[in-house]
């Protein structure tokens, strides 16, 4: 299975980016499954103008991106909590490429703070739907995301070990129990 995680901070020393190292590294340590990560700062994306229906109608800059996101089997979403809800970033990609039907989506939010972003979490439960995904419930709420990874994506907190393994364990069943088909090109 193709799995894309979504690094949604476009920050330059984003902590949440760390957790998405991480966890590509973990489910290719532990999964036979392709596990790539899409940066949001790898892409310029324009605030919407143009939704990208096929990679034949993306534009050439996009093609690679639009490559991944159709090819995705799976989705796992990294954010920050900006303002209560994810990332602007984050959004700005999906909404180049809104229809993700009978996709698996992880949520990871993250925070210094003690709640993890959990309301980013809340907010994301509310746009996979409408991405015609479906959201695994099991969610990894990451608080004190700088006392937990690494610059370089390390977990430096054992105690947080089994949050990520329950994660990943339910994302992966509802991911494998889907396994949709590689996205249609739709109209």
């Amino acid at each position: 299975m193709n799995i894309e995680i979504i690094s949604g901070s476009p920050r330059k020393d984003s902590a949440s980016h760390r957790e998405a190292l991480f966890l590509q590294k973990y489910l290719a340590e532990k999964t036979s499954h392709s596990v790539n990560i899409i940066d949001v700062r790898d892409w310029n994306l324009p605030l919407l103008q143009q939704v990208f229906t096929s990679v034949e109608k993306t534009p050439d800059a996009y093609k690679p991106l639009a490559e991944r996101m159709f090819a995705a089997q799976a989705f796992i979403l990294v954010t920050p909590e900006y303002n209560g809800s994810y990332s602007p970033a984050l959004q700005n990609l999906m909404d180049h490429f809104p229809k993700q039907s009978h996709k698996a989506f992880g949520i990871v939010t993250a925070s210094p703070g003690a709640m993890g972003g959990m309301r980013a979490s809340q907010q994301l439960l509310l746009l996979i739907p409408a991405l015609f995904g479906v959201a695994s419930p099991h969610m990894l709420v990451t608080p004190m995301i700088d006392k937990k990874f690494d610059a370089q994506g390390n977990l430096t907190d054992a105690g947080f070990e089994k949050a990520i393994e329950t994660f990943t364990n339910e994302f992966l069943w509802l991911a494998e129990t889907l396994q949709p088909e590689i996205s249609p090109v739709y109209n």
